[in-house]
């Protein structure tokens, strides 16, 4: 691999030293979720790195640090939409949705605000459903951010549905 090739591996998470890191990151989030009935095996865990690794490209993101996934799977895992049949599925879509917000709001809301925004509307508004956390929350988000209101001005309430 050249050098060009193995700086964007780094970034993009795809040698084998840090897709294992990543996938043993993800797998620590068993000792908190087991209490909700969710784990993830390593091979659930190495796809949803893989998963981010092609939301961030196809948003042509590029992430240092990573956590994002660990972040999600924190937040989500006291769900009551959430079991172990659509656990790992549903995460995967979180993190999709999760790029797909952080390039709609032009980074104009942390990481934690995004994660925190994309839980209180799962589990409220949205009842449970991606699709509309997807389509309808990301559409009010970004219609706030894109008019020069802050993220702090914004909130989740039936008025802002009508």
């Amino acid at each position: 691999m050249d050098d060009k090739n193995y700086k964007l591996a780094l970034f993009m998470g795809n040698e084998p030293e840090i897709m294992q890191y990543a996938v043993n990151s993800i797998l620590t989030c068993n000792e908190q979720t087991t209490q909700y009935g969710l784990t993830l095996t390593a091979e659930q865990a190495a796809a949803l790195v893989i998963s981010r690794n092609e939301s961030l490209k196809s948003s042509g993101r590029v992430e240092f640090g990573g956590g994002v996934i660990e972040k999600n799977i924190h937040a989500f895992a006291d769900s009551p939409y959430i079991n172990p049949e659509n656990y790992e599925e549903t995460l995967h879509r979180l993190i999709d949705i999760f790029y797909s917000f952080k390039s709609e709001t032009w980074e104009a809301v942390s990481d934690n605000q995004l994660i925190e925004f994309m839980k209180e509307a799962f589990d409220g508004s949205c009842r449970g459903s991606l699709e509309l956390l997807e389509s309808r929350e990301m559409a009010l988000l970004s219609s706030h951010i894109h008019s020069g209101r802050s993220f702090e001005s914004f909130s989740i309430h039936k008025e802002n549905l009508e």
